[in-house]
Parts: C-alpha cells; sequence; structure tokens
C-alpha cells in the first residue's frame, strides 16, 4: 500500500544489485520516495536500472547521484564504504540521513564516520535478506517483505531520524530492531557469517577429493550438499569484505564451532549415540522455531521447486 506522502523527498541509491535494485523496487511499490537517483560504476548497469525503473535518474559519479539527497543508501561492498563516504561527503546536505546495507557495522562505523559531515544523521543499516543472484535484474520488491532490518545508529544519533529511516524500511516491508554495533557483529557472525565460512570450505573441500568426482558431486547434490552450494554462490567480494571486517567476531565463533565439531567428533569415534541423538534434537527444536517465527517455510523442500525459475532473480 503506498504512502500518501513520501518519506524521503529525493532518495540517493549507490549501488545498483541486488540489494540497491530491490530497495527501489520496494521504495517505489510503497511511495517511500519523490524520487529516485542512483549510481553504479558500470554505465551499462546504470541505463538498464533505468529501462527496468526502479530509479527515476542515473548519475555519472556518487556525488552527483548523493547531491540533494534526503536519505542515501550506500549498497556497495564492505571494504569499498569509507572510499565511497569520501567521495560523496562534499555532497551530503545538513539533514540527510546516511545508512548502508553492510553486514558488518563495527567496521563500517569506523571507515565512514570520519567522512560524515556535521548535521548529516549517520545511521548504519543491515536488511537481512538476499538471493545468490546479483546485478540490476536481481532485485525485486519483495525481497524485505517480514524479512528483519538492523539499525546500529552511532551515539547521540537524532532519535526522529532513527524513527524515519525505521518508517522507510517498515514501507519496504521489513520489521527493524535497533542494536549496539559490536552485538550486532557477534550474533551475525554465527547466523550468517560463519554458515558461509563453513559453506564455502565444504564446498571446496567436495571439488578438491580426488575419489569423488565432480560430476559426482553435481549428481547427488539432493541429499543435503545442494543447500551449501546456494551459500557458497554469494558474491565473492562482498563475502571476502565480510570476513575481513569482522574478524574478530568470527574468529571467535570459528573457535566455539572448532570445539564443538571436536566434541561431535569424539561422539562418532566412541559410538556415543545418546550425545549424537540429544544434540540433534535440540537443532531440529531450532528449525522448528525459524519455521513458526515467519522465517522459513515447513513444506517439502524448503518451499523450492526445482523445475521452476523464478524471474528477476527470485528464488
Amino acid at each position: 500500500m503506498a504512502e500518501s506522502k513520501p518519506i524521503f523527498e529525493r532518495v540517493a541509491v549507490i549501488g545498483l544489485g541486488l540489494i540497491g535494485g530491490s530497495i527501489g523496487h520496494a521504495a517505489k511499490r510503497a511511495g517511500l520516495a519523490g524520487h529516485i537517483a542512483g549510481y553504479a560504476r558500470s554505465g551499462e548497469t546504470r541505463v538498464r536500472a533505468l529501462e527496468i525503473g526502479f530509479i527515476d535518474s542515473a548519475h555519472e559519479s556518487a556525488a552527483e547521484a548523493a547531491k540533494d539527497a534526503d536519505l542515501v543508501i550506500l549498497c556497495v561492498p564492505v571494504g569499498a564504504l569509507g572510499s565511497v563516504t569520501a567521495e560523496i561527503e562534499g555532497s551530503l546536505k545538513k539533514g540527510a540521513v546516511l545508512t548502508d546495507a553492510g553486514s558488518v557495522k563495527t567496521a563500517v562505523i569506523r571507515d565512514m564516520g570520519s567522512h560524515v559531515p556535521d548535521g548529516v544523521h549517520f545511521i548504519p543499516g543491515h536488511p537481512i535478506a538476499g538471493t545468490e543472484e546479483s546485478g540490476p535484474d536481481a532485485g525485486f520488491a519483495e525481497l524485505f517483505d517480514n524479512r528483519w532490518c538492523i539499525l546500529t545508529p552511532v551515539p547521540g544519533t537524532d532519535k526522529a531520524a532513527t524513527e524515519k529511516l525505521t518508517r522507510f524500511w517498515e514501507g519496504c516491508g521489513a520489521n527493524v530492531d535497533v542494536m549496539d554495533s559490536k552485538h550486532h557483529d557477534l550474533v551475525f557472525a554465527i547466523v550468517s557469517h560463519l554458515p558461509h565460512l563453513i559453506a564455502y570450505n565444504i564446498v571446496g573441500t567436495a571439488t578438491d577429493l580426488e575419489k569423488v568426482t565432480q560430476s559426482e558431486v553435481i549428481k547427488y547434490a539432493a541429499s543435503g550438499f545442494r543447500d551449501f552450494t546456494r551459500l557458497a554462490a554469494s558474491d565473492p567480494t562482498m563475502w571476502r569484505d565480510v570476513f575481513l571486517n569482522n574478524r574478530e567476531a568470527v574468529l571467535e565463533m570459528l573457535g566455539r564451532f572448532s570445539e564443538d565439531l571436536a566434541s561431535l567428533q569424539r561422539a562418532i569415534r566412541w559410538g556415543d549415540g545418546d550425545a549424537l541423538f540429544d544434540l540433534f534434537t535440540r537443532t531440529r527444536a531450532i528449525r522448528r522455531s525459524i519455521v513458526d517465527a515467519g522465517q522459513d517455510t515447513d513444506v517439502p523442500n524448503f518451499g523450492r521447486d526445482p523445475t521452476h525459475k523464478a524471474p528477476s532473480g527470485k528464488k
């Protein structure tokens, strides 16, 4: 349902891939912006974004796109956020809200914070949604529906600005939580970053095995391996930057995981069926809780139809 009046008159989206494109689609669906200005490094991407229609104007620099914007959203890899903020620093008007879509927050505050002019409301954000697709054709308005967006405003942030950005994300279909940046990074080290690291590792291990051919890996992937490949297909640049910029929290969670994995290894070696059963029972309950919370589906095959390819990057 469209807003009777835009929340932000002019929105600048820097980065026009899956997240940036989906923000544009969602904002247009709900009438959240009077005008959406877009920028991407590739001229081809800018042209395609205009053709699709999730932006109203395309600009040849991030600074040009950010000029006069009431809300600026940086949808670029975490490692590039500092340099992009430096580029647009002189274009940010007083009273504007500056946010991002990165999945690491403490490093983002460190890298972006020194380039934020006085009078600009810096409210880092993390929409928890995505697919393995990328590029301007991958975005779609429903990406954020009933998903979470975490905001980590820096100390002293204007409360009204945070509330306004919250309304924007809610208008995009998301549920919004506010938390401290360090707590955010610890939470997502275990629920997102470590699972991706494990996925990259297990898929890499499978491809390196001499006694298992690549054709067998592909042929029999439905037995469980397939769901790791979905995570391992995620954008390499983005995840390289995530691990390098959240290393302390990831290493802490990886150490805990390694200890628990060693305990599991001992249980298998010594035939401790009770320990295995107890663990599997507890983890099964977590899965049920996720379904009950509306964050996944309990239909067969996790709701994925292998015979159907959804349009525009929908999975």
